[in-house]
């Protein structure tokens, strides 16, 4: 039993209310967590997106877009259905397309933080989560880093994961039917949130709290329907699993800051982990897949 109040789940139905900030006339929602931001923009025709002088790396998802990226005196032809993770200093984004351009940034982003939807949930902080420690820098040094997500989806597997020192994205593979509800996954994380962000499709997110002595901060279990694109962010100890349930293509993307050891520690499964050392493992850690 925990001793500590979780803080608030939040429930971002972005497609329900207005952009949070507009950037060279494009829109943009955004949903924060403790240690991390994530911006998604919709995209019908042409977007630019440009960060100055960004303290760390950051992430980028295309899905139905496609364009040039640069940074560190790089440039990249980014295809749909890509990752991309940009390096620290300044950066731009021309895109073009129908879908959506979703930017995974660390809480480094103070800019962004309390411009986000649901920043008042973190006004007194965020309990029972662990501050943003950094891993190790990528061994050949910060650059563009480019992948085509189809190129590492692996037979049996639903995940495809991806690293940064601040960041860890899980690019799940997308689902064409409704989840089997005999084979769901609640679970929690001890000191970690999880955000989980539906590009595509209708979920339902089951949310399940845990009690603490203080039986007026009990809650009932909650099972929040939303369609897309939608966020959903879960505080440490509170019980969590996520199904699609409408038909046609879902698409799901888990998000975690900073990268969990526990993945990290599984050979092959984080995809470019051979690029970016592993702190010093602790042997008592017995990983999980949940």
């Amino acid at each position: 039993m925990t001793t500590t109040k979780p803080g608030p789940v939040t429930y971002d139905s972005q497609y329900e209310r207005p952009y949070d900030i507009h950037e060279n006339g494009s829109g943009s929602w955004l949903t924060r967590g403790a240690n991390m931001v994530i911006a998604v923009t919709p995209v019908k025709g042409n977007v630019r997106l440009t960060r100055t002088a960004h303290p760390d790396e950051y992430m980028v998802l295309l899905d139905g877009v496609a364009g040039t990226i640069a940074a560190g005196g790089a440039t990249i032809q980014a295809g749909d259905d890509s990752l991309t993770i940009v390096p620290p200093g300044d950066s731009s984004l021309e895109l073009s397309g129908e879908g959506y351009v979703v930017r995974v940034f660390s809480s480094n982003a103070t800019d962004l933080l309390d411009a986000a939807g649901n920043a008042p949930t973190y006004a007194h902080g965020a309990p029972l989560v662990a501050p943003l420690k950094a891993w190790s820098a990528p061994q050949d040094g910060y650059r563009l880093r480019h992948y085509r997500l189809a190129d590492h989806t692996v037979g049996g597997s639903n995940l495809r994961i991806f690293r940064t020192c601040n960041l860890m994205v899980n690019a799940l593979t997308r689902r064409l039917v409704p989840r089997d509800i005999h084979k769901l996954t609640p679970h929690s994380h001890a000191d970690f949130e999880q955000a989980s962000l539906a590009l595509h499709g209708d979920y339902v997110h089951h949310i399940r709290h845990p009690w603490v002595p203080d039986m007026d901060a009990w809650h009932d279990d909650v099972h929040a329907q939303m369609a897309s694109p939608s966020v959903l962010v879960v505080p440490p100890t509170v019980v969590h699993t996520s199904r699609n349930i409408s038909d046609g293509m879902c698409w799901l993307v888990d998000i975690f800051a900073p990268p969990r050891r526990d993945f990290s520690l599984r050979p092959g499964l984080v995809r470019n982990g051979n690029e970016y050392p592993m702190p010093e493992a602790d042997p008592a850690l017995v990983p999980t897949l949940n």
